[in-house]
């Protein structure tokens, strides 16, 4: 592992080991001269190679002929940012560091910089960090309205950091905590670092689109349901360890009671209602279209669904605000009776209260016609028995 380069005096060691330290002497005739080789050597736990939110492992260790020296670390990231590391063992020949969880942007060439007064050591090593994982941010939340079209996107970093090596994962979908997972799709890394994909299930109507950016995992949903909502998790497997990221779907339905066009006069309960929970920043929002403040009517906090009982027919609309920003909207439109049918409503109203009140005349004069008939044929029984009396009193006689 060594040559010596005569016309400059010169001793060439390569691959060099920490049992390569020592004083090295130089004989040149009459000539002595003693140098110190102090070497150091920095490893990193699983070869640089990481998912995101694992927790690196450095080590560091020195030799020298002479009384190892106190060193002083310090660490800058890709982004040049100094990073305090947890010195978890310390010996003057060994230290042992543990980093912070890492993410896909701290992907890059990291510094460990040495420092020592006595002897004086200024002394910089670099070292390759490699993250793979998902840029999408953590607990990602999307909103879609009923029958709307909407893509839930998994963006891997694998092309940005040149990942060669082979990792698998899978999406998962869940409606709740505690339910059941459904298993939509597999993929993995070909040869050429492509991503392949694989349908896994057919419960759920759902595409996976042909074009898309590299190194990302996509699933479209036609047409959304109600109960499509729920919990998308992609997890990414390397090596028996794992990495995921969860897209939380909510979707909006508004609906009407009753249904149909709205009555002068009459009242109408316009309902929207979200398929989960809302983070407190979040809140519904009802309000008629070109109306006043008097037709606006906001949720509570935590509430998923928001009534409001209108008298006014137009174009109403449920908005889901988060952070004061409209995320979606869904409108109701409710329609007024025309007038003609009202009038139509009105006479018939009427016409009936007079065919009731002529029925109900009739009816009277009738009781009362038959009452007088009834008293009539009563009274003429009574005079026919009276006279077949008399006569029967005569004959006697």
């Amino acid at each position: 592992r060594s040559d010596i380069k005569m016309q400059y005096k010169q001793l060439h060691v390569w691959n060099l080991k920490l049992s390569d330290a020592g004083i090295y002497t130089c004989e040149y005739g009459p000539q002595r001269v003693r140098t110190s080789l102090h070497i150091f050597k920095l490893t990193i736990s699983l070869d640089g190679h990481f998912l995101q939110n694992e927790v690196p492992e450095l080590i560091l260790m020195q030799n020298s002929s002479s009384p190892l020296p106190d060193l002083s670390i310090t660490l800058f990231d890709s982004n040049n940012n100094r990073v305090t590391p947890e010195l978890q063992n310390k010996s003057r020949q060994k230290y042992i560091l543990s980093l912070k969880k890492l993410e896909v942007m701290d992907s890059g060439t990291w510094v460990c910089q040495v420092h020592s007064d006595s002897p004086l050591i200024n002394q910089n090593i670099s070292f390759a960090v490699k993250v793979l994982g998902f840029q999408n941010p953590d607990l990602e939340r999307k909103y879609a309205t009923v029958d709307s079209t909407v893509i839930l996107s998994w963006r891997l970093n694998s092309q940005k950091i040149k990942w060669k090596e082979g990792f698998t994962g899978q999406l998962n979908w869940k409606q709740q905590e505690s339910s059941k997972a459904h298993e939509l799709l597999d993929f993995n890394v070909t040869a050429q670092g492509q991503l392949h994909e694989t349908k896994k299930s057919s419960n759920l109507l759902f595409e996976i689109p042909e074009k898309k950016p590299e190194s990302t995992i996509e699933v479209k949903l036609p047409k959304v349901h109600f109960n499509h909502s729920g919990q998308y998790q992609c997890q990414l497997e390397y090596q028996g360890r794992h990495a995921q990221s969860k897209i939380e779907l909510v979707v909006m339905k508004v609906s009407a009671n009753p249904v149909g066009p709205l009555s002068r006069g009459a009242n109408m309960t316009l309902t929207c209602q979200v398929s989960g929970p809302l983070p407190p920043n979040a809140y519904l929002c009802w309000e008629r279209v070109n109306g006043t403040k008097m037709d606006i009517k906001n949720s509570k906090q935590h509430e998923v669904k928001l009534e409001v009982n209108i008298s006014a027919a137009g174009l109403w609309s449920c908005h889901l605000i988060e952070d004061g920003d409209r995320k979606i909207s869904l409108h109701y439109h409710v329609e007024e009776v025309p007038v003609w049918i009202n009038y139509v409503v009105i006479g018939a109203s009427v016409g009936g209260g007079l065919l009731m009140f002529a029925l109900g005349c009739l009816c009277i004069i009738g009781g009362i016609s038959w009452q007088r008939r009834r008293q009539r044929a009563k009274r003429m029984a009574q005079a026919r028995q009276y006279l077949l009396e008399n006569k029967t009193c005569q004959c006697q006689q």
